[in-house]
């Protein structure tokens, strides 16, 4: 069986560095080149991985890919999936899908006419913990779900993540997607409305864009959720986020940490304490389950669609704080 042949479209986005670290250490994988508008950081990888680096998009692309990782600027995503789209058997883009209704849906058109599999990577899917959560929902535990309350805290990122033209929101848009997602995912169902006060400016002043923002919605199922989401972690804390759920039903409640599986180590040499995981990568499950998507030619674990739903959500939650009252969605 011939290696799957996967090329890196940009390392913008900071996941791309643990996308291509489980990819070099998967059997039948081959890496077959890496792209980056960014010479000097693209050159350092592809040498760090000792893979060609290509300064343009067309060059990688004709390499007989099988398929594309897209980790550039959010804005980006829709040109760079429109140019592959055709090229390979397979696409996984970063969230959010795009910064627009309008991008996300030709960018999913434009995979469905040359029959391109797209899939948005949302790695919280694949969390150890988030998984157990979905077979005790799934068996019905806790009886007739009433609630669910949320949060997703992060550091914040700076770089291109503070630009409105690049990153199309702040804290809101970066954090929201990943919950919206697994909610959606939990009970088939879609957001019905929501109310959300967002706080541009509120904890880094002067950064020019949202860094903190509360969620509170109505799922299609009668689920009332809320979220809380902000760049409120220091630079020195030990990961991307917290994303952390609980879920209320008749019989109870189920708590889940994602990132609860790990050890804390404090090193003077680092000078900070820092998170050593024990259990299994959300990011190694998404990729590995991309793989598996292009050898099996099955349809994605999580479509073009999904990203597009969880894009409409955060985008109608910068919608409400401008209205000041809640936004209903179709």
């Amino acid at each position: 069986m011939s290696d799957i042949r996967i090329g890196m479209l940009s390392f913008a986005h900071m996941h791309a560095v643990s996308y291509v670290h489980f990819l070099a250490q998967m059997e039948g994988v081959a890496i077959a080149g890496i792209y980056d508008d960014d010479h000097d950081r693209g050159g350092r990888i592809a040498a760090q991985y000792d893979v060609p680096y290509f300064r343009r998009v067309e060059g990688l692309l004709d390499q007989e890919l099988d398929g594309v990782i897209i980790c550039s600027e959010n804005a980006l995503h829709a040109p760079l999936v429109l140019q592959s789209a055709g090229r390979v058997d397979g696409i996984l883009c970063e969230k959010p899908i795009a910064t627009t209704v309008e991008d996300g849906l030709e960018m999913i058109e434009r995979c469905r006419e040359t029959d391109t599999k797209l899939q948005i990577a949302f790695p919280m899917r694949f969390a150890p913990p988030v998984m157990e959560l979905k077979q005790q929902l799934d068996a019905g535990v806790l009886g007739e779900i009433y609630s669910v309350k949320s949060t997703n805290h992060g550091s914040m990122p700076g770089r291109w993540f503070v630009d409105h033209k690049l990153a199309g929101g702040g804290a809101v848009l970066d954090h929201t997607v990943h919950v919206i997602d697994l909610l959606r995912w939990f009970w088939d169902t879609e957001v019905e409305e929501i109310y959300a006060e967002v706080g541009d400016e509120l904890l880094h002043p002067g950064l020019g864009i949202d860094d903190v923002g509360l969620l509170s919605f109505q799922l299609k199922n009668g689920v009332f959720g809320t979220l809380d989401t902000s760049w409120s972690r220091p630079e020195s804390y030990p990961t991307w986020g917290d994303v952390k759920l609980d879920v209320l039903g008749e019989n109870g409640l189920i708590s889940v940490d994602a990132f609860e599986q790990n050890l804390q180590v404090s090193s003077e040499e680092d000078g900070k304490t820092s998170w050593v995981n024990w259990g299994s990568s959300g990011d190694e499950g998404l990729v590995a389950d991309f793989v598996e998507m292009i050898r099996e030619d099955r349809e994605p674990s999580v479509s073009g669609e999904d990203g597009l739903r969880a894009l409409e959500v955060a985008l109608a939650a910068y919608e409400s704080s401008r209205r000041e009252e809640p936004v209903a969605l179709q």
